[in-house]
């Protein structure tokens, strides 16, 4: 009956399912949405190489996508796939709160390197270079870029990490920097005024770290399909990317839009 079932297309296969409520048929859909697990987790730069707990996030992904499709309510006007991204994005994000994912010392040396980032910022009216920055903090490069690595998966932590973000009033950066060419029928002044911003600090990153953001956020490029664009390591991507995080956060509590 499965088998059977998957020859439908999506829409069809939703409709079904909505209609009858049959459990094959339910099985079915879970079944045909299970690829967006692997692409949220993509998204939130978690591959088997960078996340010993992979196996528990992807569970986790999976119930929220069953949870996505118990409670669809087809009359609502959205699109299944669009609720079960926001579900499955979810549930990661409250596993990983509940384990702390980005350990307190590494979340001291993020928050040293961004502090070291705004007093260079201030002194040289300008985002400082790794070398200079590594020079003020008197650690080598190496363990600044190590940092900026570790920074990256504050993609998660920015909406996790109360200390670091959005848990005091504003949106994440991750939230500020998605595409604002999808419709969202939520979306007021405010928030497409943060967009302008934010493409206004951007234009003061370095040309890769630009791409980079670009190529993530726009293009939905996971860390590894960016590196094989750029011709450089997945490690190296996640390395810029947690660079241009913080220098946005730098720039963004210099100009009063940040924490």
């Amino acid at each position: 009956m499965i088998v059977a079932e998957q020859t439908k297309t999506e829409a069809e296969l939703v409709d079904q399912y909505y209609k009858t409520h049959e459990p094959a048929l339910r099985e079915a859909v879970i079944l045909h949405f299970i690829p967006l697990v692997h692409f949220v987790l993509g998204r939130l730069g978690i591959s088997r190489s960078t996340s010993d707990d992979y196996d528990d996030l992807q569970s986790q992904g999976v119930m929220g996508l069953i949870e996505a499709v118990d409670h669809f309510k087809p009359e609502m006007g959205n699109k299944l796939s669009t609720y079960a991204t926001f579900k499955i994005r979810g549930r990661i994000l409250d596993y990983l709160r509940s384990m702390d994912w980005l350990s307190r010392s590494a979340r001291q040396k993020v928050r040293a390197v961004q502090d070291a980032t705004n007093d260079m910022q201030r002194s040289l009216n300008r985002l400082p270079t790794d070398e200079e920055l590594a020079q003020h903090m008197q650690i080598n490069v190496d363990e600044l870029q190590q940092i900026q690595q570790d920074s990256s998966h504050t993609v998660v932590s920015l909406d996790v990490d109360d200390d670091m973000d959005a848990d005091e009033g504003g949106s994440s950066l991750h939230e500020r920097l998605m595409d604002d060419r999808q419709e969202n029928p939520s979306e007021s002044y405010e928030h497409k005024d943060n967009h302008q911003n934010m493409a206004n600090l951007i234009k003061n990153l370095s040309e890769k770290e630009q791409m980079v953001l670009s190529l993530y956020y726009y293009e939905e490029l996971t860390f590894k399909e960016i590196g094989k664009t750029l011709d450089i390591s997945e490690s190296r991507v996640c390395q810029i990317h947690g660079r241009a995080m913080l220098n946005l956060k730098t720039m963004m509590k210099s100009t009063g839009n940040g924490p």
